[in-house]
């Protein structure tokens, strides 16, 4: 959409309206939200996943949600740390790209497991499913793939919600 000015008879186009973040920084309003995001960052950050796997998993679950600010901040994470392109592009399809390590894919399926719904009268996370990430991941590094997948949860609310400036680095602004 092209907005228009117009001055003394003529009109003429302007830029496209960028769009702007629905709330401002919820972090002015509850600055604990400072602390919560930096002690989830500290849990997830341990080294027990590889950093890369924390970010094919978020970006995963931004494109499950359907989130802009989710799929590009991960896309960026994924990029800066010299992942392919091939690997980035694929994450949408993992199950049949051949880029992904079994424990990768393990990850993955966790993650989407976790936020779709289960077909009716089943777990979202089976016992099958907790198994094949558990061959994968010892309990430290499970328990932290777990928080990780809580902590794009606790993310995603504030994404889908507040609607913040897609960005590829957390140190760009997000909110307006």
């Amino acid at each position: 959409m092209t907005n228009t000015a117009s001055t003394a008879g003529t009109t003429t186009a302007t830029a496209p309206k960028v769009s702007l973040s629905r709330m401002p920084n919820p972090g002015e309003f509850v600055p604990e939200l400072s602390d919560v995001s930096a002690a989830l960052f500290r849990a997830t950050g341990n080294r027990s996943v590889p950093r890369a796997t924390m970010s094919l998993v978020h970006l995963r679950a931004g494109q499950i949600v359907g989130n802009t600010y989710l799929t590009i901040l991960n896309t960026g994470f994924l990029r800066k740390a010299g992942q392919s392109e091939e690997r980035i592009t694929a994450v949408s399809s993992w199950q049949d790209a051949p880029y992904f390590t079994d424990a990768e894919r393990a990850a993955l399926a966790l993650v989407e497991a976790t936020l779709q719904p289960a077909p009716h009268g089943r777990e979202r996370v089976s016992d099958e499913l907790y198994a094949e990430v558990a061959k994968h991941y010892d309990e430290k590094a499970l328990a932290t793939l777990t928080i990780a997948i809580g902590q794009i949860n606790f993310f995603i609310a504030l994404a889908v919600i507040g609607k913040p400036r897609p960005v590829a680095s957390l140190a760009d602004e997000q909110w307006d």
